[in-house]
């Protein structure tokens, strides 16, 4: 967070060239904000601010948070997910403070990269930010929403899953009309039954819940 304070500003030649100095957060007033997607999270105890001669303030805060996010789950494990961010500060009116983002979505993107994990389940392919007044009561308030967009990687449910699954129905129609006798078939039959089960199984446990549309490999 980045503000100016017209009221605490000094000449850095009176003071030993001093241009900037380090003080707890709760010495000056700052931006109460607040992440409206926020069910948890862990915040740090970085609690100081940077003071500039010319009286602007800056403010860094890193804190993990898990935010809730609407799935879209229909084409499971080839999805993906568009989570949003959103951060106001509901306790000042936007005749009071107004927020602004300090770099383009462009630039939050390639630092957004550097910081998230490649190898992981998930591929972040996209980041928008959207600054919009939020009526609220007999109030407007300065919301900015980042959009983010993650991709899954589908390599693991392919391999894992898509796969013996293909297979087991090839056997099971190779089997069906092949030579072999009745009871052969029968018994094959059950076998595959079985491990189509245990697939189901599978298959249900690594599914995510959700209450819309059931995803097409489910399905």
């Amino acid at each position: 967070q980045e503000w100016k304070n017209t009221f605490a500003t000094w000449d850095p030649q009176d003071f030993c060239n001093i241009s900037q100095i380090v003080l707890p957060t709760n010495t000056y007033w700052s931006p109460p904000i607040f992440i409206l997607e926020r069910v948890n999270g862990q915040n740090s105890n970085l609690d100081y601010m940077v003071v500039m001669h010319n009286g602007s303030f800056n403010a860094t805060q890193p804190f993990q948070v898990t935010l809730t996010c609407s799935l879209m789950i229909l084409k499971f494990p080839f999805d993906t997910q568009t989570c949003n961010l959103s951060i106001a500060s509901f306790l000042h009116p936007v005749t009071d403070l107004v927020m602004k983002t300090r770099r383009t979505p462009a630039e939050m993107m390639k630092v957004s990269q550097s910081y998230f994990l490649t190898d992981g389940e998930w591929k972040f392919t996209n980041l928008s930010i959207i600054e919009y007044i939020e009526q609220l009561d007999d109030g407007q308030f300065s919301v900015i929403t980042y959009v983010i967009s993650m991709q899954r990687r589908p390599t693991l449910y392919v391999l894992n899953l898509i796969l013996p699954t293909c297979a087991l129905y090839l056997l099971d129609m190779a089997v069906l009309f092949g030579p072999s006798s009745l009871e052969e078939k029968i018994s094959f039959q059950i076998a595959i039954i079985l491990g189509s089960s245990m697939l189901a199984v599978i298959l249900n446990n690594i599914l995510p819940t959700s209450s819309n549309k059931p995803p097409v490999i489910g399905t």
